[in-house]
């Protein structure tokens, strides 16, 4: 059983900068975790306390029921892909993948069993007698993750390995890392900064911000029920909408009034934004949650909005439309058939079911 558990562990460093602060995550066995956040969020240095790269502030780490924290990297049964491969020019890829053994003193057979092993998972057996010069980015990342494998540790953890690959070599090796999840059914730990990476690998993802965890959920969790502002914006691609404005009272019913238009808001909402009446408060709405009058099949006058259409962006199967209100610019992604005349009038119609509100002092969601 590979367990990992952080209990309340901070990383200070000197000058009271405070990289990570009193983060607890319960990571289960076999469980594929993605640490996810903007670059200085602390996600790496979390990454590194597990593995006894850094040593905690405060705080206690276990991994299979065993406090590690006073425990060496090398004795922690974990092994660890980086962004920059790490593999050693001189040695050829066998030899990169034999070398952890070696140290260990494994014998030379059991050796030679566990790198062909590996390299057949990964495919690379063909590449066993070239130096890292001699193979692709793409490939010279698998023999990183071949030379985790044959230690056959208890977790792997992987340190934004694909952010040195072109964009197509991405999306093959991110198949790659979660096909190899689904073989060797091992606890992983993954760190990105791309939500795209999060939501395709992880069983669960923790987002932080400032060292801070903010949310630990499901992908699909993390998603449609963010716990705060960032959390809305960071996750999704094209991002959360954000608009500005008040709920008003209205026929009996509470309406979302940005100053441009107005839309009512669903029943079920009312009892939590009762407090908001009269008062500013921040609007949310996904791009693929609005759709063209022309195209929807639930328009009604209360959840249609005229805008006018400034930029259309072609994306092949789909086009971002982005609309005006006069006040904010919001995006809307729409069928690669509707393409509506820059500076036109539209009528677009916003899935009430999927909306979101944002207390604007906190930023922490409302409804």
């Amino acid at each position: 059983m590979a367990q990992v558990s952080l209990r309340e562990v901070s990383k200070v460093y000197k000058g009271e900068v405070h990289a990570v602060r009193k983060v607890s995550l319960g990571i289960e066995n076999k469980e594929f975790v993605v640490l996810l956040g903007p670059s200085g969020c602390g996600k790496s240095t979390t990454l590194r306390m597990v593995a006894g790269l850094e040593e905690t502030t405060t705080g206690d780490i276990y991994i299979a029921d065993r406090k590690v924290n006073d425990v060496p990297a090398k004795d922690r049964n974990i092994a660890m892909v980086f962004q920059n491969y790490a593999l050693y020019p001189h040695m050829k890829v066998y030899d990169n993948m034999a070398f952890a053994l070696k140290l260990r003193k494994y014998s030379s057979r059991d050796i030679d069993k566990r790198v062909k092993e590996a390299a057949t998972i990964l495919g690379i057996s063909h590449l066993l007698n070239r130096k890292p010069r001699e193979i692709s980015g793409g490939e010279r990342q698998r023999v990183a993750v071949g030379r985790a494998i044959v230690r056959k540790p208890i977790v792997f953890l992987f340190d934004e390995p694909l952010s040195n690959l072109d964009a197509k070599l991405r999306v093959q090796m991110r198949t790659e890392i979660h096909k190899l999840h689904l073989k060797i059914q091992t606890t992983m730990i993954y760190v990105t900064h791309d939500q795209t990476e999060a939501m395709t690998l992880g069983d669960r993802i923790a987002v932080m911000k400032d060292g801070l965890l903010l949310q630990f959920d499901t992908p699909l969790n993390v998603y449609n029920q963010p716990v705060n502002k960032f959390v809305a914006g960071f996750i999704g691609s094209p991002p959360m909408n954000f608009m500005e404005g008040k709920i008003i009272k209205k026929d009996g019913g509470l309406y979302f009034d940005e100053g441009g238009f107005k839309i009512r808001i669903l029943e079920p909402m009312y009892k939590k934004l009762d407090k908001y009446i009269n008062r500013e408060i921040i609007f949310g709405i996904r791009p693929e949650s609005i759709f063209d009058k022309l195209f929807a099949s639930a328009a009604t006058p209360d959840n249609t909005i005229s805008v006018i259409c400034e930029v259309v962006e072609t994306m092949g199967s789909e086009n971002y439309l982005y609309l005006s209100t006069g006040t904010h610019t919001f995006i809307a992604v729409v069928e690669a058939s509707n393409k509506p005349e820059i500076g036109s009038m539209v009528e677009m119609v916003c899935d009430m079911k999927k909306i979101h509100f944002f207390d604007p002092a906190t930023e922490e969601t409302i409804v």
